[in-house]
């Protein structure tokens, strides 16, 4: 059994690497946050349903990164709730 400086210490690692997921999260959420303008710029006026279809699809992805990086926090706060408790 491990004891309990390693478990905070392992607990430290994961909200480390969880901190680097919510980075690359952000950061995908920029990106797509760029292509939507880029793809509202370049298709400005068309009323195809496909541009629609496409400008919809990107901005459920961007709601679903928004979830993500909220479930992220949320987890965060309860390893760290745990640890207080060792």
């Amino acid at each position: 059994m491990a004891s309990v400086a390693e478990l905070k210490a392992a607990i430290d690692v994961a909200l480390a690497q969880i901190g680097e997921g919510q980075t690359a999260v952000q950061a995908a959420g920029e990106k797509l946050a760029e292509a939507q303008q880029t793809l509202a710029g370049a298709l400005e006026g068309s009323g195809h349903e496909t541009v629609e279809a496409a400008q919809a699809s990107l901005t459920q992805a961007s709601q679903e990164l928004e979830e993500c990086l909220a479930a992220t926090l949320v987890a965060v706060e309860q390893a760290q709730l745990y640890v207080s408790t060792l």
